[in-house]
């Protein structure tokens, strides 16, 4: 927001271009709601657009590198929630019990095989559990347990297969363990894929900002996933990343860690970068 904004006060500054710009400054995007509730909040019909450009800081990368591609450039990110119902008791009578928790530990593993023998090696897909919950006790089997995570795919296609082998290997362990399940799973983020002409635009502009030699026009894909993807499904744009430093500089802790900081020195550049976009764009 603070590097957009300075390229509102850069361009009110030097009037350089023709045209208008409009600013937009996306809201709960972390949970992929925001750029959906704003095109259905009429966005795209009160404030036209031909095209749309985003920047995000990437800890990694040196300080100031800007790094995009044409195409996929970030996944879409589906959530799961599979909760397995089994028969709980004491810890010391395991015969009497159904337990999910060998039922889910099961699950956990075999969730694994998906990605390795279901999935085209050509189509890259990460299926992770992130969560482990039951309502057991120290000398209790439990009765439930809850398992959460994320799956992430570029294509509809390998969406729609992650989503069908969780619910058969689900189905199909419950079964066979005397368990049932149900498996909640929601769509939340589309991919982030750059349309090429308005990547080259991007990339022009970076080079007149930081050069040439600290430019990357064919970065690879990444599995996270952005919530401005679902502003490219109905808008021709491109997204970037801007080095937020790597190795000892600062701002080189990764993003989502506890002592993770914006490195401030890049705020000038990415400013710069969105004007000059604009300024290429619509040249005066």
């Amino acid at each position: 927001m603070a590097m957009l904004l300075g390229a509102a006060q850069l361009l009110v500054r030097r009037r350089d271009f023709s045209g208008t710009v409009r600013f937009v400054f996306q809201p709960a995007e972390e949970h992929g709601r925001g750029a959906a509730a704003m095109l259905a909040d009429g966005l795209l019909q009160r404030f036209p657009m031909d095209e749309i450009y985003g920047m995000h800081n990437m800890p990694g990368l040196p300080a100031g590198q800007i790094a995009t591609r044409a195409g996929g450039i970030m996944a879409s990110e589906d959530n799961f929630v599979i909760r397995i119902s089994g028969r709980g008791g004491h810890a010391a009578r395991p015969h009497l019990v159904i337990d999910p928790l060998v039922v889910g530990a099961e699950i956990v593993l075999a969730l694994q095989t998906i990605v390795a023998r279901a999935v085209d090696p050509q189509h890259p897909a990460v299926v992770s559990c992130t969560e482990f919950v039951t309502d057991g006790i120290r000398n209790a089997i439990p009765g439930t347990v809850v398992i959460k995570g994320d799956t992430r795919s570029y294509v509809p296609e390998v969406q729609a297969l992650l989503e069908a082998r969780m619910r058969e290997l689900c189905d199909g362990i419950c079964r066979a363990h005397g368990a049932t399940c149900t498996v909640a799973y929601t769509h939340e983020f589309a991919p982030t894929v750059n349309w090429p002409a308005c990547t080259a635009a991007a990339v022009r502009a970076a080079q007149a900002v930081v050069g040439a030699e600290r430019v990357d026009g064919n970065t690879p894909a990444m599995m996270a996933s952005e919530d401005f993807g679902c502003f490219l499904q109905h808008i021709p744009g491109a997204f970037v990343f801007i080095g937020n430093g790597q190795g000892d500089e600062p701002g080189a802790v990764p993003l989502h860690n506890a002592t993770y900081d914006f490195n401030d020195r890049i705020l000038p550049l990415g400013a710069r970068w969105f004007a000059e976009l604009v300024r290429q764009r619509l040249p005066a």
